[in-house]
């Protein structure tokens, strides 16, 4: 067995999730600790986990603690040297935790490592970004991305210029699939839990970089991920991810700079009003505004 606790959060995907622990099984070699702490879902999630996978450490929660609650509590429910955080609508190919693993035993000014990520026709998910900047909430999500799709900023941001057929030192890596030293991750203090849902892997990539430690991509190593089977069931994504963004800003670049993202969003309210607003004069189909205002009130008063 490889000496690695394999931390799975789960909320409503069952069968991807099944999918998921089978891939675990069949590793060469598999990992020493399964942990999947399941978010009180409805799909009936965790009996399927307790009935064909007796061996696999559950933990059950009452309601939905949010993602990076749950990675914590695996972590803490779990001992070994080496963490994979992986998401439940993800799967890993026979050798692929090996090859993660035989990387941070042999790189130790490592602290991270992440597979490349393949969509389940096989084709590449870019699952590679550079930190946000703050010149990020301006180009990005605004009417700045409709008006200049190609900006220098968001070329930078979504790494648009990256080799994912090569090994390289990356900034931000999707946590869908991660090894992380367990060290590393007790000297961060965990993930930090006010970042719900979204940008908790943004931030911990940002610290680990910021104890000198460096995080790696492995192009040979696969694993396949089934976008967002998870996030797209929450009926308040946008607001969600909103308001996990601004916690980040205000975290990592202090709040005058979370000041400037509520501007950003402010600009991309106006933005939309006035184009739904003019659709309504011209008698085109359009959305109604008074639930994004409410939505936009709710978020500047954060």
């Amino acid at each position: 067995m490889s000496d690695v606790a394999v931390v799975i959060p789960s909320w409503n995907t069952r069968e991807l999730l099944l999918d998921c622990l089978r891939s675990l099984d069949a590793s060469e070699p598999p990992p020493r600790e399964v942990v999947v702490v399941d978010n009180a879902s409805s799909d009936g999630s965790a009996a399927a986990v307790r009935r064909e996978f007796p061996h696999v450490a559950l933990l059950e929660n009452r309601e939905n603690q949010g993602y990076t609650r749950a990675c914590n509590q695996g972590l803490a429910a779990s001992r070994a040297p080496l963490v994979l955080l992986l998401n439940a609508d993800a799967r890993l190919e026979r050798d692929t935790l090996a090859e993660l693993v035989r990387f941070l035993d042999r790189e130790r000014e490592y602290g991270a490592v992440a597979p490349r990520l393949e969509n389940p026709d096989g084709t590449l998910q870019p699952s590679i970004m550079r930190l946000p900047g703050r010149l990020t909430p301006l180009c990005f999500a605004t009417p700045c991305e409709r008006w200049f799709p190609q900006n220098a900023e968001l070329r930078r941001y979504f790494a648009r210029d990256f080799d994912y057929e090569s090994d390289a030192d990356v900034e931000q890596p999707a946590a869908a699939c991660l090894l992380v030293r367990r060290a590393t991750l007790e000297k961060l203090g965990g993930l930090d839990e006010r970042l719900w849902l979204f940008f908790s892997d943004v931030d911990l990539a940002a610290r680990i970089l910021r104890t000198g430690e460096r995080i790696r991509y492995l192009a040979s190593a696969r694993a396949t991920h089934h976008l967002g089977r998870s996030t797209r069931q929450f009926a308040d994504f946008l607001s969600r991810w909103h308001a996990d963004r601004l916690l980040y800003y205000r975290a990592h670049f202090g709040r005058a700079t979370a000041w400037w993202v509520k501007l950003c969003v402010v600009f991309a309210y106006a933005d939309f009003a006035l184009r739904q607003a003019w659709a309504g004069v011209v008698r085109r189909p359009h959305e109604p505004v008074r639930p994004v205002t409410r939505a936009l009130f709710a978020f500047l008063a954060r």
